[in-house]
């Protein structure tokens, strides 16, 4: 989303007043701009019929593992988490769900909070690439991050190393063309995905409701980076420090997730980018090294998901269905723009109910009005489900992660709304491991400890202007 200047509303609650690209979104909503057909999303049904997963498969970097050294794996496995079969009954479900794509061992995993240490570690990667690198960016802004980001690009294009970025026609809507002219003349190669002006498409159809909400770098086909954070100076400070800008207002800087990938299941995500620039009808990208030998780099489980707005299978929906209803001892959740589907609120409830541990952190403040009242209109049935909500305190929260039974994560671009599952292109990384999850439920906490308590007693008596806030806003959560 973008990031438009902060307005205080009614009892002091803080929130952005909408940007160009935002009114756009507003508009599409309302049906002043016409939009495709609607989708729906796959029958929830289809993870609870899962009586008996597959047995588990694994690859390296070398290809598909033997059933007799999977079977090895998932022993040493099921010691490191501990008496209960768990993790491997995760493990199965994803092989049950997800058969495109490949449980990857091998990998490591670097767990990156916030924009400076984000932006460090890819500006890193970006200065030590040799043979190509691959940015994809729902947000690609021309302030001092963008600028900095831009230069390291042309640089690395200038010194022989070929840039190919994809961005987003909505996301980049207040990005001047001129950004990314001086960019094309330099010989980077880029993509706009599903212009707004049709006139611009290299495809036939024109769906401007289908946006390229993914984050992913991918340098020399051998580092991936991907998750929540875009390419602005929402990021320029961490969410626990303040900016200190002169002239400038002391403000924290948004609470994202970023992870850091190198390992085989990095050619995977390198799939990702060059599917999305065949889909879009592109011209041919210059011939390089795009998938060169990998070798084992750590020890952790990761599987690339992908989603893609004409498509009807929705796997990290069904993912995260399958995940969530399998669930036995404890489910966290941090997610940026939270407007869930029936199937999800259900899945949630009947976890809380059967004795789940379910604790979701939430934004306090969002860029967005209307999401924001959207996702709080469904507060009272989780609540009395038994379901723990939390709203951060001072900053932004754009995060889009899960930890459940400290064996399964994920991090991504995902939110949990509709137009994530079924109008945006997304993309997740699951990881599979108990060392992992610990990771994940340490940064959990310390998010909690951020965060307010929703009491589902004052929740009860908050005024009548919220609630009508809430019910206008619910109208239009299918296309928000």
């Amino acid at each position: 989303m973008q990031n438009p200047s902060l307005a205080v509303g009614a009892g002091g609650r803080v929130f952005r007043m909408p940007s160009f690209a935002g009114m756009l979104r507003t508009l599409m909503a309302c049906g002043i701009i016409p939009l495709s057909a609607c989708a729906t999303l796959p029958d929830a049904n289809r993870v609870k019929e899962i009586a008996q997963p597959e047995p588990v498969t694994f690859e390296t970097a070398r290809g598909p593992v033997p059933k007799s050294t999977s079977a090895a794996i998932l022993k040493d496995l099921k010691s490191e988490s501990g008496p209960s079969d768990i993790l491997q009954k995760h493990l199965a479900l994803e092989e049950a769900i997800n058969h495109d794509s490949p449980l990857v061992l091998g990998n490591r995993l670097d767990l990156l909070q916030d924009g400076p240490a984000t932006y460090k570690a890819m500006f890193a990667a970006i200065r030590a690439a040799r043979d190509h690198i691959n940015l994809e960016t729902y947000i690609f802004e021309d302030g001092e991050i963008g600028t900095e980001f831009a230069t390291l690009l042309l640089e690395r294009q200038a010194a022989g190393v070929q840039v190919n970025l994809i961005y987003d026609s909505v996301g980049c809507i207040d990005t001047p063309k001129e950004f990314f002219e001086g960019l094309r003349a330099a010989g980077i190669r880029t993509l706009e995905f599903n212009p707004v002006n049709p006139a611009n498409l290299n495809k036939k159809e024109w769906v401007l409701n289908n946006r390229d909400h993914r984050k992913l770098l991918v340098v020399d086909g051998k580092t991936a980076f991907l998750g929540g954070i875009n390419i602005s100076e929402s990021y320029s400070s961490g969410s626990f420090s303040r900016s200190r800008k002169k002239g400038a207002e002391s403000e924290a800087g948004w609470r994202d997730t970023h992870l850091r990938i190198e390992g085989p299941v990095v050619a995977e995500f390198q799939k990702y980018f060059l599917d999305t620039w065949a889909r879009q009808k592109a011209p041919p990208l210059p011939s390089r090294n795009y998938f060169p030998p990998l070798r084992q780099q750590g020890d952790e489980i990761v599987r690339a998901i992908g989603s893609e707005a004409d498509a009807t299978d929705r796997p990290i929906y069904l993912t995260l269905l399958s995940a969530i209803g399998h669930a036995e001892r404890t489910i966290h959740l941090t997610n940026a723009y939270f407007v869930p589907d029936p199937q999800l609120r259900q899945a949630l409830a009947d976890a809380a109910q059967r004795g789940v541990d379910v604790h979701i952190v939430l934004p306090g403040k969002t860029d967005s009005w209307a999401v924001f009242h959207a996702g709080r209109s469904h507060y009272d049935e989780l609540l009395r489900a038994g379901v723990r909500l939390y709203e951060w305190r001072d900053a932004v929260l754009h995060s889009k992660t899960a930890s459940i039974d400290g064996v399964w994560s994920t991090i991504g671009s995902t939110n949990l709304d509709w137009r994530s599952f079924l109008h945006n292109d997304e993309l997740n990384a699951v990881i599979l491991g108990a060392d992992f999850a610990r990771q994940m439920d340490a940064m959990f906490d310390k998010d909690r400890a951020a965060s307010d308590p929703i009491d589902p007693e004052q929740w009860q008596r908050r005024p009548l202007w919220l609630r009508v806030q809430e019910w206008v806003a619910r109208r239009f959560e299918y296309w928000l």
